[in-house]
């Protein structure tokens, strides 16, 4: 039988806020898989930010960067060992001439572009002798637009990007704030026709199943349904979340109040777990 390790508990237990114990059995009955872990204890009640796991990453800082026009973005995670090493101001400032080379390009090009006599892959093997920690390049994500802009929460653990649908007067602040929402909120999509079949239906088979235990009565089921994927979407796809600095609007309305004209079109974000 599977057991699972101190580190996934806590890992879990991180992701979810459940405690330690359910996290284990969960871990257990899903035979150590994260995803799995979460649905057995959804369904068992418990309430945990299902779907809003970030990508696993070591240490490291993640730096956001868009091009002169604001068309094109990148954001890149530095890896390192440790958090001391991570909080250095010289790593930190690898970091951001790194994400400033990699915008428009792809992450093999990156690599090998030319930085400081050699390119960024031996940069980064250098760096890795005279630090002592292994550096790499973990998570590299793009995106391009009509109008883009870039956040990075302090820290440097997370960073986000959005893309608006047009250069319009307000837009750089209203792309930032965007960015601000994406970066706290971590919205799994940009709207519902963007949410994934498989999400939908787990979220339904979820739902579906505590409805049943609750004891409401089936021919009723399908309509509390519908209600709760309203909900869902509100609380999980972008335009759709309240926006944090006005909890009046939805992240839709806010930029509507910037420009009748203007729209979310997408976004990026990046996390150290």
């Amino acid at each position: 039988m599977y057991t699972p390790g101190a580190a996934d508990v806590a890992k879990l237990r991180n992701i979810t806020g459940a405690g330690m114990m359910d996290c284990k059995k969960a871990l257990v009955e899903a035979e150590g898989d994260f995803d799995k872990a979460i649905e057995v204890l959804r369904k068992k009640g418990q309430k945990v930010a299902a779907n809003r796991a970030d990508r696993e990453s070591t240490e490291g800082a993640v730096i956001a960067k868009v091009n002169a026009d604001r068309t094109k973005g990148t954001i890149i995670a530095l890896n390192c060992e440790t958090d001391f090493v991570a909080k250095n101001d010289d790593f930190v400032k690898l970091a951001h001439e790194l994400a400033e080379l990699a915008v428009g390009k792809t992450k093999d090009e990156f690599l090998a572009t030319e930085f400081g006599g050699s390119t960024v892959a031996e940069k980064l093997i250098e760096q890795t002798g005279v630090i002592g920690e292994k550096i790499e390049v973990g998570t590299f994500e793009s995106i391009e637009g009509p109008f883009l802009g870039a956040y990075i929460h302090a820290g440097n653990k997370i960073a986000a990007i959005t893309s608006l649908s047009a250069d319009v007067d307000g837009a750089g602040d209203a792309a930032k704030a965007v960015s601000m929402q994406v970066a706290a909120m971590n919205p799994i999509a940009l709207d519902e026709t963007m949410v994934s079949q498989e999400t939908i239906d787990r979220e339904l088979d979820i739902e579906r199943e505590i409805l049943t235990k609750e004891g409401k009565p089936a021919n009723i089921i399908d309509n509390i349904l519908k209600g709760k994927m309203q909900r869902f979407y509100k609380d999980n796809t972008l335009v759709h979340q309240s926006f944090i600095k006005d909890s009046g609007l939805s992240v839709a309305e806010y930029v509507k109040s910037v420009n009748d004209d203007l729209k979310v079109v997408g976004f990026i974000r990046v996390s150290l777990a």
